[in-house]
């Protein structure tokens, strides 16, 4: 009885709430990341391969350069939200029953109320940001949508001669012409493969990412603003128990100097 009660405890002292929203935020940045960077890789083989461009030399921003830069940032975001994940679980581990009965009210309350301040500001500081990765995921989405779309128009209308130009969505400069028509060979062999369609779903799944991502910030949002609301009724009620504990102990001396001088008239 006495391990079950330990268990019991033990589980009414996770942060449920919190521990799915860090679920949620590891699922989103997991997709965004793995298939954001699998679909750039797999932009950079269908522009080389069917659009025939190749890397410039020298230290120019061109395309493959953008990709790269966006690589690592990436790889950046992959690090700062895993230790941002953690370090909100632990906040939410810190406002709960047990580990108030471990440390007390006094030391939850001081500094947790500070902590879940600061965590609120940046917790929507950063569903700002994911706002905008999600609507910048948004771009290859639809241009990969329009590729996808001619691929398939050629196959049911016919003789139809369709082109895509690459300096529209501003990948190239406008005085390099990279286009790609129906007629030519590059054009079938690149709606026949597989890496077209693949690319494409990646893109779309890290979309799906991003927005699980913002999801994920909104949740963290309403659990912290929960808690801050918990340390701060926690922070009044202490205050309230100090000025009656404080109280109490002052009628006690009341009244123990009145039966005191009392007893001295009686004598």
């Amino acid at each position: 009885m006495g391990c079950f009660e330990c268990c019991i405890k033990c589980l009414g002292g996770i942060p449920y709430a919190s521990l799915i929203a860090t679920i949620l935020l590891y699922a989103g940045v997991a997709l965004f990341c793995g298939c954001g960077h699998e679909a750039l890789s797999g932009t950079v083989n269908i522009l080389q391969t069917y659009f025939e461009m190749a890397r410039t030399a020298g230290d120019t921003l061109d395309v493959f350069t953008m990709i790269d830069i966006f690589k690592y940032v990436i790889y950046g975001i992959a690090a700062a939200f895993f230790v941002y994940g953690i370090l909100l679980m632990v906040e939410g581990f810190f406002t709960t029953g047990a580990i108030k009965d471990l440390y007390g009210d006094f030391k939850i309350t001081t500094c947790g109320r500070c902590v879940s301040t600061w965590f609120i500001m940046l917790t929507y500081l950063f569903m700002l940001a994911w706002l905008g990765v999600t609507a910048f995921t948004s771009l290859p989405v639809y241009m990969y949508f329009n590729l996808w779309t001619i691929c398939r128009n050629t196959t049911l209308v016919e003789g139809a001669n369709l082109c895509l130009d690459l300096r529209q969505f501003g990948i190239v400069t406008i005085g390099e012409e990279k286009k790609i028509c129906t007629v030519s060979e590059n054009f079938l062999r690149m709606c026949e493969s597989t890496e077209l369609n693949m690319t494409f779903h990646l893109f779309i799944v890290a979309l799906a990412g991003a927005g699980a991502a913002v999801i994920a910030m909104v949740h963290y949002l309403m659990v912290l603003s929960a808690n801050w609301a918990y340390v701060k009724d926690a922070c009044r009620m202490q205050k309230y128990e100090d000025i009656k504990s404080k109280e109490e102990q002052e009628l006690h001396d009341i009244h123990s100097t009145r039966s005191k001088e009392r007893l001295n008239a009686y004598t």
